[in-house]
């Protein structure tokens, strides 16, 4: 976790003292979303033992088998990577739309306005991808350790599609009330929601690890029956 805190920190401190501001925070973020998902497809993937409590396909409960594991990683990877193309249409259409002052016209309740977001200089997509970068390596290293743990536990596969969401909650807050703070305000908006979400997500994955590895532990240690009366003189 601490891996992942610093690089988020890195990131905030490049946007609030860079030209780039909120939009060089949106870049490196909307990078590392769709590294998590990356690796929570891949983490589904390797699944072996694992539980279905509250999941449903079309309506229906369904049972803990190789077909759930390979129809659960496609939705994921089919739904998360829709969200993060669209994101991803949004923050070129924004980038090109931004003026030399690193303002974007836009319109707020009908009232037309120019709000302060930045702009990316010329080293700044260089920045990008070593953010990026940093993201990577941070997840990866958790990664291993969350497969490791995956395959000693029964984690719920529904809980491992659903976590990396926590991402684009703050993304969408931003979004809609970012801009409008602007430069400064934004920044710090995003930056903290952004790096409590992760924080928050690793604490998470953290409990479920555990929970799965204690469900697991008690599925396998074996029932007790009655004890056998001993016949007197017997050995």
């Amino acid at each position: 976790m601490r891996g992942i805190v610093l690089s988020n920190l890195l990131a905030i401190a490049f946007a609030w003292f860079d030209d780039g501001g909120l939009l060089m925070l949106l870049w490196p973020y909307w990078a590392q979303s769709v590294i998590i998902g990356f690796y929570a497809y891949r983490r589904i993937a390797k699944l072996q033992r694992f539980r279905t409590d509250g999941l449903k396909i079309n309506g229906a409960s369904v049972a803990p088998t190789p077909e759930t594991r390979r129809s659960t990683k496609n939705f994921f990877a089919m739904h998360y990577g829709f969200f993060h193309v669209g994101y991803l249409v949004f923050l070129v259409a924004m980038t090109g739309s931004i003026t030399a002052d690193g303002r974007l016209p836009a319109t707020v309740n009908g009232v037309p306005r120019a709000l302060d977001v930045g702009r990316l200089g010329a080293w700044d997509p260089l920045i990008v991808l070593l953010l990026a970068l940093s993201f990577a390596l941070a997840h990866r290293q958790s990664h291993q350790e969350h497969v490791d743990a995956d395959l000693r536990g029964e984690p719920n596969i529904g809980a491992l599609m659903f976590m990396p969401y926590l991402r684009i909650i703050p993304m969408h807050i931003t979004i809609i009330l970012g801009s409008i703070l602007g430069n400064g305000g934004g920044t710090l908006l995003f930056g903290g929601l952004k790096t409590l979400a992760d924080v928050g997500m690793h604490k998470v994955e953290h409990y479920l690890l555990q929970a799965g590895q204690v469900s697991r532990a008690r599925s396998a240690t074996p029932v007790a029956g009655p004890a056998t009366p001993r016949r007197r003189g017997a050995p």
